[in-house]
């Protein structure tokens, strides 16, 4: 994790299954916690994604919510991890942006 321009920043690398999401689940707590304002999550170098990362990131939502702390997603999203997205129905519970730098300022 990093802040850059007053946000947390997560960034997601490679295949993440069911060993990344404790560490994701950690990381986005932690986040939530550093006083900024957003936590944006970059999958923009995430090539697959499974449900329990999935999980984490609709728990960090609530947390995050619940904290009055924005959390954002941001791609370009590669064809695995948006099919998550769109298989689940779950890509309108979420703050999705084509880029970390649109994330950044939404």
């Amino acid at each position: 994790m990093t802040v850059h321009e007053g946000a947390s920043v997560v960034r997601l690398r490679g295949d993440l299954g069911e060993d990344s999401a404790p560490g994701l689940a950690q990381a986005l707590a932690t986040a939530m916690t550093q006083g900024a304002s957003r936590t944006v999550v970059d999958l923009s170098e995430a090539q697959f994604a499974d449900s329990s990362v999935l999980h984490a990131l609709l728990d960090a939502r609530n947390a995050h919510k619940a904290a009055g702390v924005a959390l954002v997603l941001a791609g370009p999203l590669q064809v695995a991890v948006h099919r998550l997205f769109e298989v689940t129905g779950t890509a309108a519970a979420f703050r999705m942006t084509d880029s970390l730098k649109t994330a950044l300022t939404c």
